[in-house]
């Protein structure tokens, strides 16, 4: 009986301690994320491995200073083409105007939607984006794969829309296209290894590697906090 108890005090000796063990992992990992975010707000890639660092610009403009994005560190933008069903993306021509009045080098983003055929979202493209040379080469987001739409979009259609809109935008703008790829379209539709573009990735702080070749761009921080914006900006840096 007295062994008994002691083996039932031993046991439970043993799992205060595994739960206390196991509180304190809890607590650092805690501790741990809490850091990181923290950390993260203001994180920038060392701008002797990436001297050339830029931010995209959504559809917020009275929100930014262009100037002020300038001086900590920006040396381009790439803006968002807002894509509204019904309506244009009032704010684009005065974003574009700002920013060059910076001294900022200015790509355009275009979002793909793949529920969409190419045609209009390239329409879209030519009738906001001038022909100029000024302008960096245009981006694609190839964010989303086409599990949501309705009707239903086979994987082969997404591809050829998608190499549609890459014809429809290079022969506006006159330069090759880059694609900003996420890891699930690309595990999808392997767009990396069978379009060749240069490529934009996305992966905070750690360099990203799910496309099997080297990227050009890079979303390092997806909410960088300074004093351009009152809203958190996308950071994106060149490789050398």
């Amino acid at each position: 009986m007295a062994r008994g108890r002691r083996s039932a005090k031993k046991a439970r000796g043993v799992g205060y301690w595994a739960w206390r063990v196991v509180a304190l992992v809890a607590l650092i990992a805690l501790g741990f994320a809490a850091w990181l975010w923290w950390d993260m707000r203001d994180w920038r890639p060392d701008p002797t491995l990436y001297p050339e660092q830029g931010a995209v610009i959504p559809s917020e403009p009275e929100q930014l200073n262009y100037n002020t994005l300038k001086a900590v560190g920006a040396q381009f933008v790439y803006l968002r083409l807002e894509q509204a069903p019904r309506a244009l993306d009032n704010d684009f021509a005065d974003r574009l105007a700002r920013a060059e009045a910076a001294g900022l080098q200015v790509g355009v983003l275009v979002p793909f939607d793949p529920c969409l055929l190419a045609d209009p979202q390239s329409a879209y493209f030519t009738q906001m984006v001038p022909r100029t040379n000024a302008l960096l080469p245009p981006a694609i987001a190839l964010l989303r794969t086409a599990d949501d739409c309705e009707p239903a979009v086979s994987d082969a259609a997404v591809e050829s829309e998608v190499m549609t809109l890459i014809n429809q935008i290079e022969l506006h703008a006159g330069k090759p296209v880059i694609l900003k790829l996420s890891r699930e379209f690309e595990e999808r539709h392997n767009t990396a290894r069978t379009t060749a573009r240069d490529l934009w990735l996305m992966r905070d702080r750690a360099a990203p590697d799910y496309a099997g070749r080297p990227w050009l761009l890079w979303s390092a921080n997806d909410a960088l906090e300074s004093q351009a914006a009152k809203e958190p900006l996308e950071w994106v840096v060149v490789q050398k």
